[in-house]
């Protein structure tokens, strides 16, 4: 999912440097959700790894 948040990031800032606003502005915004989304399944999985005893690594 982070890979996908950074390849699209990568597409919003190429689109930006050639001037296009529309394909820019969508791909940092798909960026910026599974970015989000990446952060919040990183968070549930550590506590779901602290509640059954196993440290964090």
């Amino acid at each position: 999912m982070l890979g996908w948040a950074i390849t699209f990031l990568v597409v919003a800032l190429i689109a930006a440097l050639l001037g296009f606003g529309g394909i820019a502005g969508a791909s940092a915004g798909i960026a910026q959700i599974l970015f989000v989304v990446f952060l919040i399944l990183f968070v549930i999985a550590m506590v779901a790894r602290a509640v059954r005893g196993q440290p964090p690594v």
